[in-house]
């Protein structure tokens, strides 16, 4: 499963890849890192099959994570990619739009990578 990771915090990157060794080991998951809601459509417009998964900041300079879940939402739909959005406020107004935008799930930081890993379980 290919996963792309969007947060402007770039140590996010080696976050996620010291806390899902054995699974990039094994070959079970794959990421690719994006700094910026802007880099992510480049990604996207690029590998538009590949991304299985995007779990995308609500919260970064320039293009916000909200605005990339309505980019995504409107262009990406043969598979549609999964999309849960990560924050650092777990507020009713972010996870709102982030809903009615079409957000698939709704993470808030620090991110519960347990959760997470279960998460991905029911993700093919």
């Amino acid at each position: 499963m290919k996963i792309l990771v969007v947060d402007d915090e770039k140590d996010v990157q080696i976050l996620f890849e010291q806390r899902f060794r054995k699974e990039i080991k094994d070959k079970q998951v794959e990421f690719e890192f994006a700094f910026s809601g802007e880099e992510a459509l480049v990604y996207l417009n690029e590998h538009e099959q590949e991304a299985v998964l995007i779990l995308s900041d609500i919260n970064m300079p320039g293009m916000s994570g909200l605005e990339l879940l309505d980019q995504i939402k409107q262009k990406y739909h043969k598979p549609p990619p999964v999309v849960m959005m990560i924050t650092a406020y777990g507020d009713a107004e972010n996870f709102n739009t982030a809903k009615q935008l079409g957000a698939d799930d709704f993470l808030t930081k620090p991110v519960d990578f347990t959760s997470l890993k279960e998460k991905l379980k029911t993700i093919h």
